[in-house]
C-alpha cells in the first residue's frame, strides 16, 4: 500500500489507541477529594459558565456548589471578588472555551474524554510530522509515537484538565509548519498556533515567541520579506489584542490579576516575589532526574534525549524548528516556573515541548538498529509505568496529585536519583554525577554524528535532496 494511503490509516489508528488508553486515566481520581482537583475545578466551572451563561464569571457556579459532582472536598479559593460580584478564574480562557460544549452536555466525564481526544490528535500530528517532515519510516514513527504518548507525562495529562496537551498540540503544529515549505497554508497554521499558546496560558508565551522568531528568520533567509512583514504585523496585532482584552476583562496584563493569591503581591508574583535564579538553575537537570518529579523515573527513554540533542546540533537544517522552542520551554520551566514540585503530576511544565523532544528522539533512533532496540525497550518501560499507574489508581488509591511515590516499582528507580526536596550533601553529589552523565551523553551524540557525517561526505552523499525536497537529506547527525 502506498504511503499516501497507509499514513492516514496509521494516523487514525494511533489517534484512536492514544485517545482510548489515555481516556482510561479519567477513572483515576485527581486527589482523594475529587475526580478533578487543584486548578481543574476552575477550568471546568469556567467551561460550564461559558456554556450556560455565555460569560467567564464563575461566582454563581461557586455559590451553587456546581463543583460537587467532580470535587467533593472544600474548594480552595483562587478568585478575587470583582465589582458586581463577578469572580473570574485566574486561568486563561481558551481551554474552557474548548471544553464548554462537552462540559455542558456531558459534564466532567465528557470534558476529560475530550482531553483524551486532543491527546489522540496530538499523537496523529506527531506521527505525520515524523513521516512527512523528518522522513522517518511510517512503522517506526507509529511505534515511537505510541510509546511517547502512552507514557507519562503525556498519557497522564491526556485526561487532566490543564492546558498542557492542547498547548503541546499547538506547538507541534507550529513546528510541523516550520519544517515544511512555509507557504500560505503553513504560515496560517503557524500564526494560529502561536496566537493560541498564550490564550491557553501566558506561561507558554516564551515558546510562542521563539516559534515566531524562527519563522521570521526562515522567511527572511529565503528573501520573502513580504510574508515576513505580514507575519510580524499579524502577530503584533494579536499581541495587542491579547493585552487589551486582558486589561478590559481581567483588569491586568494577565489573568493572574484576578487571583486571590496575588491581591497583595501583584500578578507578576506568579514567578516569585524574590526568585533565586541561581538556585533554580539546578532544574536544568532536576526536571529530568528528580526521583519523583523528573521525567526519568516514569519514562526512562528520556535518558537518550541528550544523545539525540547532541546529534541534532550537527548541521541539521531542521534543528531550529525543534530545538529552539524545546530550549525555550526548558528555560521557562527552569527559571520562570515558581516551583517544579507542585500539586500536579511530574513533568507538567515540559509537556508543551515534549512532542518536539520526542520527534528529535524518534528521528535519531530511526536509522540505526541498536538505537531502535534500546529506544523500544526504554519506551516500553514508560508505557508499562503508565499501565501500572492506572492499576494503582483503580485499586490502590493512588491519585494523580498525591501518592506517586507509592507507585508499583517506583522505589527501584528512586534509589539512583536525587531528591531535590531534600537538598543535602548526598543530593548534590548525585546531582553532580548526573550532570557529568548527561553532558557525556550529549558529547557522545555529537561526536557520533560528526563521525557519521564525515563518512557520508566521503562517499559523496552529503548535499543530496530527498523526495520531500529537503537538502542535506542524508540525515546528518541522525
Amino acid at each position: 500500500m502506498p504511503l499516501r494511503l497507509r499514513l492516514p490509516l496509521l494516523m487514525v489508528a494511533v489517534a484512536a489507541v492514544v485517545a482510548c488508553v489515555g481516556g482510561l486515566g479519567a477513572g483515576v481520581r485527581s486527589t482523594r477529594g475529587g475526580q478533578a482537583a487543584v486548578d481543574e475545578p476552575e477550568y471546568l466551572l469556567t467551561a460550564l459558565s461559558l456554556y450556560e451563561d455565555r460569560d467567564l464569571s464563575i461566582g454563581d457556579e461557586l455559590s451553587a456548589g456546581r463543583q460537587r459532582p467532580f470535587h467533593q472536598a472544600p474548594l480552595p479559593v483562587q478568585t478575587s471578588e470583582l465589582p458586581g460580584g463577578r469572580r473570574l478564574s485566574p486561568h486563561d480562557p481558551l481551554l474552557p472555551a474548548l471544553l464548554a460544549l462537552p462540559m455542558g452536555l456531558g459534564g466532567w466525564v465528557a470534558a476529560k474524554l475530550t482531553m483524551a481526544a486532543l491527546a489522540g490528535a496530538l499523537a496523529a500530528l506527531v506521527l505525520w510530522t515524523a513521516v512527512r517532515r523528518l522522513g522517518v519510516p511510517a512503522g517506526v514513527a507509529a511505534a515511537g509515537t505510541l510509546l511517547l504518548c502512552l507514557s507519562p507525562p503525556i498519557a497522564v495529562y491526556a485526561t487532566q484538565v490543564y492546558p498542557e496537551v492542547p498547548a503541546a498540540l499547538a506547538t507541534t503544529a507550529a513546528a510541523a509548519a516550520l519544517l515544511g515549505p512555509l507557504r500560505r497554508r503553513g504560515i496560517t497554521v503557524l500564526i494560529a498556533s502561536v496566537v493560541a499558546l498564550p490564550w491557553l496560558s501566558i506561561k507558554y508565551a516564551p515558546v510562542a515567541a521563539t516559534l515566531a522568531v524562527v519563522a521570521l528568520l526562515a522567511l527572511r533567509r529565503r528573501g520573502d520579506t513580504r510574508a515576513a512583514a505580514a507575519v510580524a504585523a499579524t502577530l503584533a496585532a494579536a499581541g495587542v489584542a491579547y493585552a487589551v482584552t486582558h486589561r478590559l476583562v481581567y483588569g491586568g496584563w494577565t489573568v493572574y490579576a484576578t487571583g486571590d493569591h496575588f491581591e497583595t503581591t501583584g500578578e507578576l508574583a506568579v514567578v516569585g516575589t524574590s526568585p533565586d535564579y541561581l538556585g533554580r538553575g539546578s532544574r536544568l537537570v532536576a526536571l529530568l532526574t528528580d526521583q519523583d518529579f523528573g521525567l526519568l523515573p516514569w519514562a526512562p527513554v528520556w535518558l537518550l534525549l541528550p544523545l539525540a540533542v547532541g546529534a541534532w546540533l550537527v548541521r541539521r537544517p531542521e534543528r531550529a524548528a525543534l530545538l529552539a522552542p524545546l530550549v525555550a520551554g526548558l528555560l521557562t520551566a527552569t527559571f520562570l516556573a515558581l516551583t517544579m514540585h507542585g500539586f500536579w503530576w511530574p513533568g507538567r511544565q515540559l509537556v508543551v515541548v515534549l512532542p518536539l523532544a520526542g520527534l528529535a528522539l524518534i528521528r535519531w533512533c530511526a536509522y540505526a538498529g541498536r538505537r531502535l532496540v534500546v529506544g523500544a525497550v526504554l519506551g516500553a518501560a514508560g508505557a508499562l509505568a503508565y499501565a501500572g499507574l492506572l492499576l494503582d489508581g483503580w485499586g490502590k488509591g493512588l491519585t494523580w496529585v498525591a501518592g506517586m511515590e507509592t507507585a508499583t516499582g517506583h522505589a527501584v528507580v528512586r534509589a539512583i536519583l536525587p531528591d531535590y526536596r531534600d537538598p543535602g550533601v548526598g543530593t548534590w553529589v548525585v546531582h553532580a554525577a548526573w550532570v557529568i552523565v548527561l553532558c557525556a551523553l550529549c558529547w557522545a551524540g555529537r561526536r557520533d554524528a560528526l563521525g557519521w557525517a564525515g563518512r557520508q561526505e566521503g562517499r559523496g552523499w552529503v548535499g543530496r535532496r530527498d523526495a520531500l525536497g529537503r537538502s542535506d537529506a542524508t540525515g546528518i547527525a541522525t
